[in-house]
């Protein structure tokens, strides 16, 4: 349409009906598409699911998809998450002249590398040189070794890995140039906005990459199945990486079944972590009061959502973000830890932020929020709230500030190409 802005976005994870990276990748395509033009490049893989949905939606047919893999002799050693990172740096030096020429014959004016921020990892350099637009970007936030230690010897590896990935992709040319030539740097914490290396730190905004599905959340599904014969149900939901602190929430959890012996943690997941979670649980004498559930599909993961009394999120950094903002819309408490990021959100009316400080003081200040919870006359109000807020933090809502930062970042792109 005429007068609209044209914008090509890079969404390597995007598709309906899914939560976390790819339903964030989603639901901003369909927030931008209200106002702009789009392009949305994104996997082949995903062309299943997002064709059959255009298809019944037809108000969402405008939106150009270009769909991209690498080809099956390249990339037959990726399974699932497995080599992801590798396939990922693959697919955006290959994807460099699909953004490229396709910008130049449709007259594209903006470039948003919009899923997979991470600022260690590539983007289109193509794209780069246009009116960019970079992230909601994380990446830059490493775990102190006061929760490391407790670690496996593979989780520390990947840790210590980390901190020196950090370290040297902050003096790296290749970040430096990025945030040189981004017109808006969308950061999902304060830890990353404040570490990149921006001459103009007015070009980086502190962004959550989410936001309340409330029209996912019916009334029934809110009510849920609250204090089945005085029993509380605290849920985590998240891959079991050593990082989301899982351990932190079973030790917690020790201490509340201490005082309340009718609460129980399910913990939603899979992942490299699991044994050390089982050890623990096992040490702790917990096998009555904590159950891992494994990796769940969406239908089950709605209604054990809506089941439970209390939604605990013991992440150390940004993590289990679409899970938190779940919780706001179902109408359910939320226990969490502060990343500097999407916690911002959470006020306490209805949500308990636990300072990250020492590894010690995070267990008991969890312990002694979920126990706040165990009350259900507390539970109520919160939830309560929560609702409340959820309605201000939806994606209708979230959806003007996205369209806002494109326009803003378009009029600094122009303003610098006019000098």
């Amino acid at each position: 349409m005429e007068g609209r802005i044209k914008v090509f976005v890079s969404a390597y994870a995007c598709e309906p009906g899914l939560g976390s990276e790819i339903g964030v990748g989603w639901h901003w395509v369909l927030e931008m598409a209200r106002e702009f033009d789009l392009w949305v490049l994104t996997r082949e893989s995903n062309r299943g699911s997002i064709e059959p949905w255009v298809a019944a939606h037809p108000e969402y047919a405008g939106i150009r998809w270009i769909y991209f893999d690498l080809p099956r002799w390249a990339r037959w050693w990726k399974r699932g998450l497995r080599g992801v990172r590798l396939y990922y740096n693959l697919w955006q030096l290959a994807t460099n002249r699909i953004v490229r020429r396709t910008m130049r014959r449709e007259g594209i004016s903006v470039f948003h590398h919009l899923t997979y921020g991470n600022a260690l990892w590539p983007v289109s350099r193509y794209g780069q040189r246009q009116c960019f637009v970079w992230g909601p970007v994380g990446g830059l936030e490493t775990i102190p070794r006061d929760y490391t230690r407790y670690y496996d010897l593979r989780a520390r590896l990947v840790e210590a890995v980390r901190r020196w990935s950090v370290a040297l992709a902050l003096r790296s040319p290749a970040l430096r140039s990025r945030c040189r030539r981004a017109d808006l740097v969308l950061c999902k914490t304060d830890i990353t906005r404040l570490a990149l290396p921006l001459r103009d730190a007015g070009r980086a905004v502190l962004c959550t990459d989410v936001a309340a599905d409330v029209e996912a959340a019916s009334a029934e599904v809110v009510r849920g199945c609250e204090n089945k014969e005085g029993r509380v149900a605290f849920i985590a939901v998240g891959r079991l990486d050593a990082w989301r602190g899982f351990d932190l929430a079973v030790e917690a959890m020790a201490q509340v079944v201490a005082v309340c012996p009718r609460a129980h943690l399910a913990i939603v997941g899979e992942g490299g972590d699991r044994r050390r979670i089982e050890s623990l649980v096992a040490r702790l004498g917990l096998a009555s009061h904590v159950s891992l559930v494994g990796k769940v599909d969406m239908a089950t993961y709605k209604r054990l959502m809506a089941e439970a009394d209390v939604v605990v999120n013991p992440a150390l950094k940004e993590g289990a973000v679409t899970v938190s903002f779940d919780a706001m819309a179902l109408g359910k408490p939320l226990v969490a830890i502060d990343t500097t990021g999407y916690t911002r959100h959470f006020a306490p009316s209805h949500a308990i932020v636990v300072a990250r400080r020492g590894r010690g003081q995070v267990v008991r200040s969890l312990a002694e929020a979920m126990l706040r919870l165990t009350n259900p006359a507390e539970r109520q109000a919160r939830g309560q709230e929560a609702q409340k807020a959820a309605a201000q933090l939806s994606w209708a809502n979230h959806g003007k500030a996205i369209r806002a930062a494109i326009r803003a970042a378009l009029a600094h792109h122009e303003g610098r190409s006019a000098h």
